[in-house]
């Protein structure tokens, strides 16, 4: 560090304010906090020597794409981005044709940086950017994307990263669709052996989120449309300090769309086969009664996986149609459906059916009560195959949905529903796309970059 100092005292006298700030500084928050002005700045003097001595290097002209003959060079000429480190110039070669064709300049330097024409942003800093708007708002975004690197950001130009990237998410997963519709599987996703011999967890549920009745306006009455969430997940079993074996994800995986149940059962099949259905010692479908969910089931998983009633829902249905039968407000009502609950959990659901169907039956129930044991009676008749909550626990796996509600939650809730957002439908899936790459690990494949720190680290 004594080299390093009497480097800069000697060659860059620019930086002599940003040094006597780390010496001064009194105490460890104020050092680092100090320090990194100046990493930036000798960062963006380490970057730009080495762009140019790249700069000088001997360049292979590519022809003309118009007429053909070789293109020559017409001198050096400056380019500049900003980068996750503040403003970044260098000088490179560019060449036009000896026949004056109309064409922009060509840079080679340029594109074995990956440097597009007018980017004015660096990858990383765009990829941070992005990474931030995951999480928080844009402006919240931008805010600590500039205490970062130094420089203003704004919440416009995050957005516009967020829309670029989601577009090429978007594309991606459009691409693995099609390829599946043509019979073509995706390969399956590397598992430890630990998690290999878990059961595969699936289910889905829907979640409202808010969107803008108009494009290009944040005018008009907010419209709720439903986004359709499906989790995949290796099922473990952790044992708490108090000796209780709960249940935990391993390889949590989500799916989501703001469409129609089509396209939900398309994204979970593609899903399914990357994590492994076809192998899967045992699959778990499970979910609430919704109708839609339940024919996803039946069209692609029936074949592989064991069918869970959600027993919370289950059980909701059973105090509905206690209520009805008795009056909610009675100590009856309420014995019955304690009973009836604790036989549904212990597989007597046979009994509970028998009962629906007699009080379905007796004389003189008002009409509204008779009607809703008929419903009641019809959603568990519906599932008695799923039904099967005592063989359900021995083997160790879950009866409610709750993993599934909690994803809904964290994907859509903690970041769609905020208190103002309204959203349009491009603007939506752009960053739904994100949130979806970076819980399911493909975040920085998009960016062709690594942001977080390496397992070794």
């Amino acid at each position: 560090m004594l080299c390093l100092t009497d480097i800069i005292r000697d060659h860059e006298p620019s930086l002599q304010p940003l040094l006597r700030a780390v010496e001064e500084a009194p105490t460890l928050t104020a050092l680092l906090v100090a320090v990194w002005p100046l990493a930036r700045l000798l960062a963006i003097h380490v970057v730009a020597s080495v762009l140019a001595e790249r700069a000088q290097r001997p360049t292979s002209w590519p022809p003309c794409p118009l007429c053909g003959a070789g293109l020559e060079s017409k001198g050096l000429l400056k380019r500049q981005v900003i980068s996750l480190f503040g403003p970044l110039q260098w000088r490179r070669r560019v060449g036009r044709c000896p026949q004056g064709c109309h064409l922009p300049h060509v840079a080679p330097l340029d594109e074995e940086l990956e440097v597009r024409p007018h980017q004015r942003t660096s990858g990383e800093l765009q990829a941070l950017g992005c990474a931030l708007a995951v999480f928080v708002p844009f402006a919240t975004a931008a805010t600590l994307l500039g205490w970062y690197s130094g420089r203003l950001v704004s919440p416009q130009a995050v957005w516009g990263w967020v829309q670029a990237a989601g577009q090429r998410a978007m594309a991606t997963l459009q691409a693995h669709l099609d390829a599946l519709a043509t019979g073509a599987l995706p390969p399956e996703e590397p598992l430890t052996a630990e998690h290999a011999v878990m059961p595969l967890l699936l289910g889905a549920d829907g979640v409202m989120v808010p969107i803008r009745p108009e494009v290009g306006t944040p005018k008009g009455k907010t419209t709720w449309r439903e986004v359709k969430v499906g989790v995949l997940a290796r099922l473990g079993q952790h044992r708490t300090r108090a000796g209780q074996v709960v249940t935990h994800l391993h390889q949590r995986r989500l799916v989501a769309v703001l469409g129609n149940i089509e396209a939900l059962k398309s994204r979970l099949w593609l899903e399914a086969v990357r994590q492994g259905i076809t192998n899967a010692p045992r699959v778990v479908w499970l979910s609430d009664g919704a109708r839609g969910l339940w024919r996803v089931f039946e069209e692609c998983f029936t074949a592989y996986a064991t069918g869970v009633l959600d027993f919370y829902h289950a059980a909701q249905h059973l105090w509905k149609g206690a209520a009805a039968w008795f009056d909610g407000r009675t100590t009856q009502a309420r014995r019955w459906f304690e009973a009836a609950r604790h036989r549904l959990r212990h597989g007597q659901d046979d009994g509970i059916l028998a009962d629906l169907a007699a009080a379905v039956d007796m004389e003189g129930l008002p009409a509204t009560a008779r009607a809703t044991l008929h419903k009641v009676y019809a959603y568990l008749d519906q599932h008695r195959d799923h039904l099967d909550y005592a063989a359900y626990k021995a083997l160790g796996l879950p009866l409610g949905s709750g993993m599934v509600e909690s994803a809904c939650k964290w994907l859509i809730q903690q970041r769609f529903k905020g208190v103002g957002m309204r959203w349009s439908e491009t603007g939506f899936d752009h960053l739904l796309h994100l949130r979806l790459a970076w819980v399911n690990g493909s975040f920085e494949t998009l960016f062709q970059i690594r942001l977080q720190p390496s397992p070794n680290t």
